[in-house]
């Protein structure tokens, strides 16, 4: 028989657990020293591993101990629930960490207030999904919705995405310099060269995106970062420029 701090060396869980165990009748020792030591066989470490898997899998001891001593539990049923249960945990984790990196993100465009940038995802996160899509899809050709998957996506973390959100703060970091200063020219240039990368030919998407983005209404109605008016009309004074001087 093993000594309770042997099984707690063996399996990394602690003495402690292991009276609570005893006490909630979940993992009863094979025996006790005369001076009140637990002792287990090989049963009991056995039992312990179905606990410690059962756990690993999101069951809580409550049910564990009906699963292990329940001779009629339907285990079929129970863990078919149990998937469900963290398929939907998977998908409700899944929104808060969109939500957590569009808090991030719109804190780089937000350069001056860290708290209009969270209550501006707070007004997007509140909007009806099943409006923006429907919205979208009467905006959007089934071609222009492919376009429309390449969109910066403020809760994404991908390079493209990150990237945008960079220069959008870069440019609302330098208005103070005009929209046709060296630096402001310079993201504009980013930002265009990025435009061809990503949809190049397709001016009409970007027109009509463009389009709405200018108008706060529509702009919310589709979903995007409401990005503010005074910004909108400096990057389009600053693109004009830029692209006068391409000539």
């Amino acid at each position: 028989m093993l000594h309770i701090n042997k099984v707690q060396e063996l399996t990394g869980v602690t003495a402690r657990t292991l009276r609570y165990y005893d006490s909630i009748d979940l993992l009863k020792p094979a025996e006790k020293t005369e001076g009140g030591h637990r002792l287990y066989t090989s049963e009991e470490i056995k039992r312990l591993q179905q606990i410690q898997f059962l756990q690993s899998v999101g069951f809580k001891l409550k049910e564990i101990k009906q699963m292990l001593y329940s001779k009629d539990w339907n285990w079929s049923d129970r863990l078919k629930k149990q998937l469900a249960y963290i398929l939907k945990e998977q998908e409700n984790l899944q929104k808060m960490e969109g939500l957590l990196r569009g808090l991030i993100n719109s804190i780089q465009i937000e350069t001056e207030s860290d708290w209009m940038a969270i209550q501006k995802v707070m007004q997007l996160s509140n909007a009806d999904g099943k409006m923006k899509k429907f919205y979208r899809d009467s905006v959007f050709s089934e071609r222009e919705m492919d376009l429309w998957a390449k969109v910066p996506d403020m809760g994404s973390d991908s390079p493209e995405t990150l990237e945008w959100i960079a220069l959008i703060g870069q440019l609302q970091k330098y208005m103070g310099e005009g929209a046709g200063s060296r630096r402001v020219q310079h993201i504009i240039r980013r930002m265009d060269e990025k435009r061809l990368d990503q949809f190049e030919g397709e001016d009409e998407f970007i027109d009509k995106l463009w389009e709405i983005r200018k108008s706060e209404v529509e702009s919310e109605k589709l979903g995007l970062y409401p990005i503010d008016q005074e910004l909108l009309e400096f990057m389009e004074e600053a693109y004009s420029i830029y692209e006068k001087r391409k000539v």
